[in-house]
């Protein structure tokens, strides 16, 4: 009752006009460039617009994710790959229909997570989910929607501008005066666990949302090596060497480019120490050699003084890789491109940098070695023609890499 008092005397219930859709747009022209190549251009202005925008934009109205609403009975449920509501995020909307997913921030750079943590009730790392966008984006991956940091005034720009009842109820005042907010949801829902500004100011990322389902329909598969989800539990591939040999025997793994992209999806995850990732989604339109969604990156770049070598376990014993991928990683080896310096500069573009502590920047060049350790043992034991993939026409010199590279 409080909350709809203060919003009808500031007049926020009068409907907003409606607003044509502009073909310049920055979060259209996005959608517009995805391709089966990726989903944005090498080098895509729109890209950089979509960035400026989320970044600048002011917010016309603020709403649970899909995922909470499904656990609230809300919606849909039959969308939704995995309602968890453990760890609170928003959809923030904009001028010209513009959406993005909005994760706040809840652990400091420099923390690591706690060694006892298991993966599935880590921390979600809004810091996570910007590197991880920049990292794709530098192994020329482009699968991580653009994603940007940015200081949001949760009175302002949350509050103030929402219609969900239940979001305005989980707000308050802290005891330090500054404003919070929890999710409203089965777990952890408690003031314990809220956010807050400071009073009013709170770090968090935006990810540009892709088209809806309706548009470009996507698949959500479990991946042929999720971990357990169970306290004392192990999956075939954590105890049998061989298990690949039963994953070439299944359709479409045995006759299409779905392994290798499994493949570059576990480099990806490796580089950035998640272990979260039970599922993999890709737009049906491309078939199935079309690229793997390399979406909720925020549980990466928990603990920079650990490598988990199990996340590697689909190169280790496929003993396959593209040849693009391992080129590019070579690349990003040499002095004159190590990735940790390449990381860096590309992180000092955002609002919120510096995004990563120089620890994790460190640990990248250190797991980036591992990776190319354990393709040299796969190449000594079977030899390079059966373990690196040609996935292109003709094979791109490491020199065309760096020209990439530097554009």
């Amino acid at each position: 009752r409080r909350h709809k008092l203060y919003r009808e005397e500031l007049n926020l219930t009068s409907p907003a006009a409606p607003l044509p859709l502009r073909p310049e747009a920055s979060w259209l022209q996005f959608h517009l460039g995805i391709s089966r190549d990726g989903l944005y251009p090498r080098s895509s202005a729109a890209v950089s617009r979509l960035l400026r925008d989320m970044q600048e934009s002011p917010t016309i109205s603020a709403d649970y994710s899909q995922d909470e609403k499904a656990l609230l009975g809300a919606c849909d449920c039959s969308q939704i790959v995995k309602p968890s509501g453990v760890h609170l995020k928003l959809v923030l909307r904009f001028q010209d229909f513009g959406k993005a997913m909005f994760k706040p921030m809840r652990q400091k750079r420099e923390e690591e997570t706690p060694e006892d943590f298991f993966y599935f009730v880590d921390f979600q790392r809004h810091n996570a989910e910007i590197a991880a966008f920049h990292l794709d984006r530098i192994l020329d991956f482009r699968r991580v929607p653009p994603t940007v940091g940015r200081l949001i005034n949760v009175t302002k720009e949350i509050l103030e501008v929402t219609k969900n009842e239940v979001l305005q109820s989980v707000f308050f005042v802290s005891p330090a005066s500054n404003v919070c907010f929890f999710a409203k949801c089965p777990y952890m829902c408690k003031t314990e666990y809220a956010v807050c500004g400071n009073p009013h100011l709170l770090e968090g990322s935006l990810s540009a949302f892709l088209p809806s389902l309706n548009l470009a329909p996507r698949l959500s598969i479990p991946s042929p090596w999720i971990r357990s989800y169970s306290f004392d539990g192990k999956e075939e591939w954590e105890v049998n060497p061989l298990y690949c040999n039963t994953v070439r025997e299944i359709y479409p793994y045995s006759n299409s480019n779905r392994l290798l992209n499994i493949v570059d999806m576990a480099i990806f995850d490796f580089l950035t120490g998640n272990m979260d990732r039970h599922h993999y989604e890709m737009f049906t339109k491309f078939g199935d050699d079309g690229f793997l969604l390399h979406l909720d990156n925020a549980r990466g770049f928990g603990r920079h003084s650990h490598d988990e070598i199990s996340i590697l376990a689909p190169l280790s014993q496929c003993c396959i890789i593209k040849r693009t991928t391992l080129l590019r990683l070579q690349l990003l080896a040499e002095p004159e491109y190590r990735l940790s310096d390449v990381m860096r500069e590309s992180l000092l573009q955002d609002p919120l940098a510096p995004v990563l502590t120089e620890p994790h920047l460190l640990a990248l060049d250190r797991r980036l070695q591992l990776i190319l350790d354990a393709v040299g043992k796969c190449i000594a034991t079977f030899g390079e023609a059966t373990v690196v993939a040609n996935d292109t026409a003709q094979r791109q010199s490491p020199a065309a890499h760096r020209a990439k590279l530097d554009t």
